[in-house]
């Protein structure tokens, strides 16, 4: 009875929940509007929160942008004008639309949606066109300012701009065009920047327009920010920031995060080992409580800073390390205790037999990821294996960096194999010799329920991984 109702409209609320867990599932929200007016009408926005992500789907045909023409509907009559000189005419364009797409858009990434013009482009214009890239840049203005005029409420903006790119022309377009209307960006609440140039200025006036919608941060890649202390000070309801792989990690940018006045809620770090020891010191103990997800080369770390680690970094979630100090290795054992995401690199073999000895019997009762890059020895694996048979991995992944090691295959099956304690593995040794490729290993494993899957494919992607848990 309750199931006619819902597929009959009678239920509007219910049903619309139950359709926003579609969200991601593409194939799932097209057939959906096609049950009746209600389900049209509640799963539409959601198909038109993110359609430049086509461009990262695996798959995607040249045919799959033809959304660019629904947008372009939307255009006054100066611009659709300019599109006729470029041999593109009104017959093009739908002639009339049932909802106001527009306005449904609330995640904008400036790399898709010049790749999705490009390859809308490459079917649309006529071959003869003495200049495509004027045509790119006017269809790329154009749906900006449509975006702009429709008063689009976004709720991510994410801008990509690399040192030597031949798409950076393009997105400074954009940049200048949002900074003329500072309005499109005023309730943003993630604002991810990943510049990898020296123009890293042309975002700093970006975070004062958003000052008290903006809550998340990440910095991906970027050379250099200028002020961030007035940056910082004015966003007003700040909850998540996110510096990975950056290269302004340095004393002027130290000093700015402790002259603050407000808190500095950095919930992600992650470094390759270029911050110095006493700047990270000082990092830490002004945001160590915030601290979810730590990655770190502590290859050259004292027992100080790692005691500091502990002291003051006790909500870690993910932890990355490279070490080669087993001092450090001890210490390791004390920040396990709440992580669901680890990974220890360790590039030394007597510390690779002492963390297999003593890892097992310290690991919480599940883990979300665990990635060990070791000198293994098959007698410290059978320890390892032994002690952690009370945890659950969703994903382990082993990677044996000792010349001609021992084969641990047997161990695997035995204890995690017949033990159905894990979801996921990969297994790879020094010469990239990989599990996956064993087709008979590989079909076993899957009768346990156990999927084998290529090494590097499941090896987390950091700032992918922020993105989708922030």
């Amino acid at each position: 009875m309750s199931c006619s109702k819902i597929f009959s409209g009678d239920l509007p609320e219910i049903t619309y929940y139950i359709i926003k867990n579609f969200q991601n599932d593409f194939s799932t929200l097209y057939s959906c509007i096609l049950v009746n007016r209600l389900w049209c009408r509640l799963a539409i926005p959601l198909l038109w929160e993110n359609p430049f992500s086509i461009t990262n789907r695996r798959v995607n045909n040249i045919g799959d942008h033809k959304f660019i023409e629904i947008y372009l509907y939307n255009l006054n009559s100066d611009l659709k004008s300019k599109l006729n000189e470029y041999k593109i005419n009104d017959n093009l364009l739908p002639s009339n639309t049932l909802f106001n797409y527009p306005n449904f858009i609330k995640y904008l990434n400036t790399s898709n949606i010049i790749q999705s013009i490009k390859k809308w482009t490459a079917v649309k214009v006529i071959k003869d066109l003495d200049s495509e890239s004027e045509f790119r840049r006017l269809i790329q203005t154009s749906l900006f300012k449509v975006f702009i005029e429709n008063e689009v409420k976004l709720h991510t903006l994410e801008i990509e701009v690399f040192s030597s790119s031949n798409y950076n022309s393009y997105n400074y377009d954009i940049l200048e065009l949002i900074l003329q209307n500072t309005n499109f960006i005023h309730n943003i609440i993630n604002l991810k920047p990943y510049i990898f140039s020296e123009e890293d200025k042309l975002m700093e006036k970006s975070y004062y327009n958003c000052s008290n919608t903006l809550n998340t941060i990440i910095l991906y890649h970027i050379r250099s920010i200028n002020n961030l202390n007035k940056i910082f000070e004015q966003l007003n309801v700040m909850e998540s920031i996110h510096i990975i792989y950056c290269r302004f990690l340095n004393s002027s940018f130290i000093q700015q995060i402790i002259n603050l006045s407000k808190p500095f809620k950095l919930k992600s770090l992650f470094t390759c080992g270029d911050l110095k020891s006493e700047l990270l010191i000082l990092l830490l103990q002004k945001s160590g409580d915030y601290l979810e997800n730590f990655r770190d080369d502590l290859s050259c770390c004292d027992q100080k800073l790692s005691e500091l680690i502990i002291k003051y970094c006790k909500n870690l979630k993910f932890l990355d390390i490279f070490t080669t100090t087993n001092q450090i290795i001890y210490q390791i054992f004390n920040l396990i205790e709440n992580i669901n995401y680890l990974t220890i690199n360790c590039g030394k073999y007597i510390g690779s037999s002492i963390l297999l000895q003593n890892l097992g019997q310290n690991l919480p009762s599940r883990l979300e990821y665990l990635n060990l890059i070791l000198h293994i020895k098959a007698s410290d694996f059978e320890i390892f294996l032994k002690n952690s048979q009370d945890t659950f991995i969703k994903k382990l992944l082993i990677s044996n960096s000792m010349l001609n090691g021992d084969d641990i295959l047997p161990y695997i099956k035995e204890y995690i194999m017949k033990e159905k304690r894990v979801r996921y593995l990969t297994f790879e040794d020094i010469a990239n010799n990989e599990l996956i490729n064993l087709d008979d290993e590989v079909e076993e494993f899957k009768l346990h329920n156990i999927i084998v899957q290529n090494y590097s494919y499941l090896c987390i992607n950091e700032y992918q991984f922020i993105q989708e848990l922030y």
